[in-house]
């Protein structure tokens, strides 16, 4: 964990794909990485699979429900665990890219309920942990603020693949923000 109170200038929005939430043993199957400027501009995207064999992730999906609710998606990620890269050479590629982005600027990570994302992150990249700040921008804080306020509340698409929610956030942080501007009288 980084303390580094310089001014930021980028955001590092992850979003993973798990088997679970269980974050000791559920496993990571897919990680989207954006950088971001304050105006939300991308400036760099990393995109990868995990790479498991089929039997321990399908055994891990029975354990969570949620994965009956998205069959599609379920059976998406056992056909292509193949296609994935080593847990550990995820991490190094991802040290690289937020080495490559952020520089000596400690990377702050942003998404929906980013701390579950952390959690993940601490128990399987743990190299990757030490590089990122302790505190974390999070769309589910405005969310609930906007819902229990104003009963505001973002329509999301529930694609439920790790780039498209990164995505999914980011618009939804605007749209709230957006909405507060638009009624600053009201607000």
């Amino acid at each position: 964990m980084t303390n580094n109170d310089t001014r930021p200038t980028k955001l590092l929005w992850v979003d993973l794909e798990m088997t679970g939430l269980d974050s000791t043993n559920d496993l990571i199957l897919e990680i989207a990485a954006v950088v971001t400027d304050f105006e939300f501009k991308e400036l760099a995207r990393y995109e990868s699979r995990v790479k498991y064999d089929a039997e321990t992730v399908q055994e891990r999906m029975k354990l969570n429900e949620w994965w009956n609710n998205f069959p599609d998606n379920r059976d998406d990620f056992i056909q292509k665990l193949d296609q994935g890269k080593e847990l550990g050479t995820v991490e190094e590629e991802l040290l690289t890219f937020v080495g490559h982005e952020f520089g000596e600027e400690t990377a702050i990570l942003a998404g929906n309920s980013i701390h579950q994302d952390r959690k993940f992150i601490a128990r399987w990249w743990p190299n990757l942990d030490k590089k990122l700040h302790y505190r974390m921008f999070d769309v589910t804080s405005l969310k609930i603020y906007m819902r229990g306020k104003y009963g505001i509340e973002y329509e999301k698409q529930q694609v439920h693949r790790a780039l498209g929610d990164i995505q999914e956030s980011m618009s939804e942080w605007q749209y709230y923000f957006t909405w507060l501007r638009e009624h600053n009288g009201d607000a």
